[in-house]
């Protein structure tokens, strides 16, 4: 198939990819230069409704990283996911943060995110790596959600 917008299933089974990719968040620092890095993400499609079909990207970050005191300041955030293999596709979200620092839920999506970069086998080891205090679980909501998928068809 050529090039084209992907649709919204093509969108959600892109994002949720086996192998996984991994996403690069932008933020904004105070002196209005970009930073960018890259994260492991999960969908948390339990958060899906007519306005967001998709639902949440989420992440973790350490609270005192380049991320965390940006999306504390400033919660816009860009997002992009990318296929570099042909024939080349990619997502690319602006949305909204919301930052969270309960323990069970750092330690849920910490072992979460473990599992699906890592391997099941890992997932507690990831857990209880990332889910400590001084992370922040971040939940980005979509603003705007865009894909083009088969660049080089």
């Amino acid at each position: 198939m050529p090039a084209h917008p992907m649709s919204e299933g093509e969108l959600l089974a892109f994002l949720q990819s086996v192998p996984p990719h991994t996403a690069l968040v932008s933020t904004v620092r105070a002196d209005g230069r970009p930073h960018i890095a890259p994260v492991w993400y999960l969908l948390d499609t339990s958060t899906a409704d007519g306005d967001n079909p998709l639902g949440e990207i989420v992440f973790n970050t350490g609270e005192d990283t380049v991320k965390g005191k940006t999306l504390r300041r400033d919660p816009r955030v860009a997002i992009c996911v990318q296929d570099e293999r042909p024939p080349h596709s990619f997502v690319t979200i602006d949305g909204v943060a919301t930052l969270r620092d309960e323990p069970s839920e750092l330690l849920r999506w910490a072992s979460l995110l473990g599992g699906r970069y890592m391997g099941a086998d890992r997932a507690e080891e990831f857990g209880r790596r990332n889910g400590v205090p001084g992370e922040l679980l971040v939940r980005v909501t979509p603003v705007h959600i865009a894909g083009l998928a088969d660049l080089a068809d």
